[in-house]
């Protein structure tokens, strides 16, 4: 069988991080794409890197013939509500671009290219906590107005995926229509990995406290400790996508999944982190724009579809997420760098 290239944008983030070191045991020829220069983790590994703006370096792409992409790269939802348009040039065109990439290369090689496109709980929006709390476990067509340009821009790039997955709308005029591009959809919670600080994003309040209590710094958490939404380990969250790229096409029902693994408060958090780090300084002292983010996503989300559909299931529920995986990695981090402060 002959080697498949995949196109992993977005390669120097969190996810693209831990996907890139997952695919390259596969054996594919791999093509990263990010802005900025491959970090150390990934930067030993066999990989092909493009860097620059993904929107003005779009044709070098068209010199490659891809079967999969992973369309990570992004404006993500502190940052994009800070620079909206920005953050729209990034999130829609560059998608939009990579979509007409997929869909021209799916026609040429008259084959299908798999699309998987990370989406986020951004796409959902409550009014109040109130209707979020009643709401409880939320299925992926329910309460989809967002109240940030990312979670517009993710819905809206969900759209466009299932558009060009359709041919360009045309299915509906031909029975037999020509081989179309194949867009795979996951909804993601807030994510957090054991190996990397986290960047400020809206959801990372909860790993903030950790690292700052392993570091012996206090920690004003900008959210107040009622606020829950979901969390996933970021090695289920790459599991996840590799199941998803993996199922068969006629299994899948849909083209957008939700998957959830564990739903937290924020109160719930600093209790982990004084139960594993006694005598941390973590308070409450919660922002009004980053609040109001929070609240607007979902307690936790109906993932029913994505165990039926392709078998989903994490490996890590609270528990195992705390014990096994985040705890005595950030452990053994600020133990090395205390080390290294006394040498």
């Amino acid at each position: 069988m002959s080697e498949r290239s995949v196109l992993v944008t977005g390669a120097c983030g969190e996810i693209g991080q831990a996907l890139v070191q997952s695919l390259t045991k596969r054996g594919f020829h791999i093509v990263t794409a990010d802005l900025a220069p491959l970090p150390e983790t990934i930067k030993s590994l066999p990989v092909e890197h493009i860097q620059g703006d993904l929107v003005n370096r779009i044709k070098i792409l068209y010199d490659y013939d891809f079967d999969i992409i992973f369309h990570l790269a992004a404006s993500l939802s502190s940052k994009a509500e800070v620079a909206t348009e920005e953050a729209h040039r990034i999130n829609v065109e560059g998608t939009m671009q990579l979509l007409l990439l997929a869909a021209y290369k799916s026609e040429k090689l008259k084959k299908s290219v798999k699309f998987l496109f990370p989406s986020s709980i951004a796409v959902y929006g409550f009014p109040d906590r109130a209707a979020k709390h009643a709401a409880g476990n939320v299925k992926a067509g329910e309460w989809n107005t967002p109240h940030t340009m990312y979670g517009c821009n993710k819905l809206y790039c969900e759209k466009l995926g299932v558009y060009y997955s359709c041919f360009c709308g045309q299915r509906h005029l031909d029975p037999n229509p020509p081989t179309m591009l194949d867009f795979r959809a996951i909804r993601f919670p807030g994510l957090v990995s054991a190996f990397t600080v986290p960047s400020g994003g809206t959801s990372d309040y909860g790993p903030e406290m950790l690292h700052a209590a392993a570091a012996g710094k206090p920690y004003a958490c900008f959210v107040d400790a009622d606020t829950r939404i979901s969390f996933m380990a970021m090695p289920d969250a790459i599991k996840s996508l590799l199941m998803l790229m993996d199922a068969p096409r006629e299994c899948l029902s849909s083209q957008v999944y939700n998957i959830a693994a564990f739903s937290l408060t924020a109160g719930e958090f600093r209790q982990r982190a004084l139960s594993a780090f006694p005598g941390a300084q973590i308070t409450f002292k919660p922002n009004p724009r980053r609040q109001g983010i929070v609240d607007s996503w979902p307690e936790d989300v109906d993932d029913a579809l994505a165990r039926k559909d392709w078998d989903w299931k994490p490996d890590y529920d609270e528990d195992q997420f705390f014990n096994n995986y985040f705890l005595p990695e950030i452990k053994k981090r600020y133990q090395k760098a205390s080390t290294r402060t006394i040498e």
